[in-house]
């Protein structure tokens, strides 16, 4: 019984270690334990003090029970006999045996090398645990099975789902946290508003309002220097140009979003073939990641325009 009581009380220590770690700790909304792995080497530590304690303890206690006479010895297994006797009681009521007296009630035929078999009831709390489990499994069974309930899959489809609501409402509570690898088209109203409101105040000196280049190519053909598409365009401007001759790195005086917005509305201007639009420079740029038939589509229209 002592042996249980230490365990016990270092289990009933490590528990009150965990969630007191996890009170202090701000984690948000994650648990502490798994934002802070740390956190397991500390609960290690703990536990290590607690059972070094509980070694000492009971080093000690062996030690002052030796100094005892042989009457303060009785007294002392009298007290302990007496100690958590109700809950000595009802284990054994749970276990159900016979005890070792009374062995020979439940001794069966069977005898192999002297080898005898006892015929002790399970113990009830076994049996108690394996009919919650017969009652669990029918439940189970009518709501899954039966009223067709949530199963593994659809458990998946619903947390993906919500995780991509929250990697929306992520990425719009922090628009700067992206990169050339990572940037998206933006085609809300607003965001195209501003990315004009960029491109006015830093790009039309060198490729004019209409996007049809001056001193800077034309934005505005099929015809890309260092690639066209959402990601090579953030990319230049986020960048810079070719070395020795092209435009300034824009990374030190735009935010990322603003690069993503300016990066957007350059994208509008794609067909727009304003008359005063300079030559074409470089090659001509087509996704790799469209589908053939927008390929298709565009090559159509562009013909339909010749």
């Amino acid at each position: 019984m002592k042996t249980v009581m230490s365990y016990l009380r270092v289990i009933g220590f490590m528990i009150l270690a965990f969630f007191l770690l996890e009170f202090i700790v701000d984690s948000g909304e994650e648990w502490a334990i798994v934002k802070y792995p740390i956190i397991w080497a500390v609960l290690g530590v703990v536990f290590f003090f607690a059972v070094a304690f509980e070694i000492v303890a009971a080093a000690l206690q062996r030690v002052l029970y030796t100094g005892l006479d042989d009457d303060a010895k009785k007294r002392y297994a009298t007290l302990e006999e007496n100690q958590f006797g109700w809950i000595k009681k009802k284990y054994k009521e749970m276990l159900d045996s016979k005890p070792i007296e009374a062995e020979q009630e439940i001794v069966l035929e069977h005898n192999y090398d002297g080898i005898r078999e006892l015929d002790n009831n399970l113990p009830p709390w076994w049996k108690y645990l394996f009919y919650a489990t017969i009652v669990f499994a029918g439940v189970y069974l009518v709501y899954y099975e039966i009223f067709d309930g949530p199963n593994q899959i659809d458990e998946l489809e619903t947390e993906i789902a919500q995780a991509k609501i929250d990697i929306a409402k992520y990425k719009e509570n922090n628009k700067d946290l992206i990169d050339a690898s990572t940037v998206e088209f933006l085609d809300s109203p607003s965001d195209l508003a501003a990315g004009k409101a960029i491109y006015t105040d830093n790009c039309v000196a060198c490729h004019k309002d209409s996007g049809g280049g001056g001193i800077g190519p034309n934005l505005t053909d099929d015809y890309w220097i260092l690639g066209g598409g959402i990601k090579n365009i953030y990319n230049t401007i986020s960048e810079g140009g070719r070395a020795g001759k092209g435009m300034i790195a824009w990374k030190t005086d735009l935010k990322p979003s603003e690069i993503a917005q300016v990066s957007s509305y350059v994208m509008t201007l794609h067909g727009t073939n304003p008359a005063d639009g300079k030559e074409p420079e470089g090659e001509i740029w087509k996704d790799e990641n469209a589908s053939e038939e927008a390929v298709e589509e565009n090559e159509t229209v562009d013909n339909t325009e010749v």
